[in-house]
């Protein structure tokens, strides 16, 4: 016993602390609510208004007369108007980004339509750019008649050829004696006169003007310069040069230097050796790639080379 009266002292006993076996349903219920939330911004990324669909379809069909069978579909509950609405199928897995959307659960009514309707659009665009061309191929003629007005006015007009191409008109000053001296690239008394003759017209044109130099096929040394790359781009300089001094914007302008690799003419011919030496004056086009592609034909007689044709002779 104890000398404390004999109660014995009380042991505090130490519980193993409670264990929440239910904690789990707390991140599953956060889990369920996560879900439902992404199903829900599925569902609503994959809804499609049925009637706008039905309305673009039936808009469709009235534009293209007969194929509009191809959009008949089955009568769908009454819309606002108390017309059926037209259902069609949509794949809703399809990727609205990558044009296929729907066009696997088309009919082959509808699928053809499609076609039709493309084919269409095809038709009235290339339409639209054999108009522009013809268009222009005319616009690039007046502006010959008034070049050759002014060569014809100074008896200059032989020494100037037209061509009309995909680039636009292109005039071509074959670059004799006259012009510039064997080797050299200083415009003789003879090529001033002709350029004084063409640039009062390219001057009013709202038209980039493009010169290139071209040399012909012959191998002798050049003797001022290094090769005939050298000896065509400073030819061409030398024009763009003295059009900018008469007249003509700095930033309507560009110098281009082909050596003999554009020849005018077969180098086998003998008139290749004066043809081929040449500098052309572009009138470039202001179409697109498209419609400058159909110049040529537009163009007709035109497009290949031939000398310049006066007002007068064009009225005729």
């Amino acid at each position: 016993m104890s000398s404390g009266g004999g109660k014995r002292k009380q042991r505090h006993e130490e519980h193993e602390e409670h264990v929440n076996h239910e904690r789990w349903l707390v991140s599953y219920a956060d889990m369920l609510t996560l879900l439902f939330v992404l199903f829900v911004v599925l569902y609503s990324m994959s809804d499609v208004n049925m009637k706008k669909f039905a309305q673009l379809a039936s808009g469709l069909s009235s534009g293209f007369g007969a194929q509009s069978v191809a959009f008949q579909g089955q009568a769908g509950p009454m819309d606002g108007s108390g017309n059926a609405a037209e259902i069609v199928q949509i794949d809703p897995g399809a990727n609205p980004g990558d044009g296929k959307a729907g066009s696997s659960s088309l009919t082959a009514a509808q699928q053809q339509a499609v076609k039709a309707a493309m084919a269409a659009e095809s038709r009235a665009q290339a339409s639209k750019n054999a108009q522009a061309a013809t268009k222009e191929a005319e616009n690039l003629k007046k502006i010959e008649n008034k070049i050759s007005d002014s060569l014809a006015k100074q008896k200059l007009l032989g020494s100037v050829k037209f061509t009309i191409d995909r680039r636009g008109l292109v005039v071509t000053i074959l670059t004799n004696e006259i012009v510039f001296a064997g080797n050299r690239a200083d415009l003789q008394p003879g090529g001033r006169k002709i350029l004084d003759a063409i640039a009062p017209t390219l001057v009013k044109l709202p038209n980039r003007i493009e010169v290139d130099g071209n040399t012909n096929q012959l191998k002798a040394k050049t003797t001022f310069y290094p090769s005939g790359w050298e000896l065509s781009a400073a030819r061409a300089s030398t024009t763009v040069r003295y059009l900018v001094g008469h007249g003509l914007a700095k930033d309507r302008m560009s110098a281009v230097g082909f050596s003999d690799t554009k020849p005018l003419i077969d180098p086998k011919d003998p008139r290749s050796i004066t043809m081929n030496r040449r500098v052309d004056v572009v009138v470039l086009t202001t179409l697109t790639a498209d419609q400058a592609a159909l110049l040529p034909a537009a163009a007709g007689a035109d497009a290949k080379l031939h000398t310049g044709e006066t007002s007068v002779q064009a009225g005729k």
